[in-house]
This record gives structure tokens, C-alpha cells and sequence, in this order.
């Protein structure tokens, strides 16, 4: 029902950003709410078109990433499956780690190669998400 908002949203933050980007190298992290690609979740083709993984969300996480942006998890693990960083409390889905990866690092590419590694703490407890962590070398 908010598709519409979001996107109007993705629009300004990614403007924000590249403008943001122009005067330094900028670093996004937190939960965005959208599983980029079909290897960020569990069960991609029963979730498609659910807020999260519609198509609507997962093309502006692309034009970001267009705009002069990584995401600097797939930049060390572009086709690491099973790696997600929140579980339903429902079903036992951490437990089975039916999960999808909607916590990021998005970084400008002009810190790309100061990056040195990037984490998924799928052990740590406390939420129905885990913490992500990124090293940078500045």
C-alpha cells in the first residue's frame, strides 16, 4: 500500500546521496529493507512481489548502485548463497536459516578498493537481525 511512497523515498535518498557523493566518499549502512537479488533470500519465488523483493524496490537498489555505488558485500561475495542478515520470528526461520539479507554497507566506489573485508554475525542474538560489519582501510 506505501509502494508508491517508497519509491518516491529510494528517488530522494539516491539524489541525496549522489549530490552527498560529489563533496566525499559517503558510506550507507543499516536495513534497507529490500533483498537485492534472488540469492538475498531464502524462497525468492514465493516472496516475489512482496514488499521487500518487488520489482518496484529492487530497481531503484539498482540505480543506486548505478549511481556510482557498492554494495560491499556481493563486492567480496558476489554469489555467496544462504547469507542473510534477518529471520522471520515465525517458523523457526533463523533456525533453518530461511532468512534474506536486507542490512548493507553501500559504499561510494571511490572507497571501493579501500575496502578490506565485509561480515555477516549470524550468531549474534538479540533481534530477528544480525549484525553486518565492513572494514575499511582510510
Amino acid at each position: 500500500a506505501r509502494l508508491e511512497y517508497r519509491i518516491k523515498w529510494e528517488h530522494d535518498l539516491t539524489d541525496y546521496l549522489v549530490a552527498l557523493n560529489e563533496q566525499k566518499p559517503v558510506i550507507l549502512c543499516g536495513d534497507l529493507n529490500v533483498a537485492h537479488t534472488e540469492i538475498d533470500l531464502k524462497n525468492p519465488k514465493n516472496n516475489r512481489n512482496n514488499p521487500g523483493f518487488s520489482d518496484d524496490e529492487r530497481h531503484c537498489f539498482n540505480y543506486l548502485l548505478d549511481q556510482g555505488f557498492t554494495d560491499s558485500f556481493r563486492h567480496f561475495n558476489p554469489d555467496l548463497t544462504g547469507a542473510y542478515s534477518w529471520w522471520s520470528y515465525r517458523f523457526n526461520a533463523r533456525a533453518n536459516n530461511a532468512g534474506w539479507r536486507i542490512d548493507y554497507f553501500v559504499v561510494s566506489d571511490k572507497l571501493k578498493n579501500k575496502m578490506t573485508s565485509t561480515s555477516i554475525h549470524k550468531d549474534v542474538m538479540g533481534s530477528d537481525h544480525c549484525p553486518v560489519a565492513l572494514e575499511i582501510d582510510l
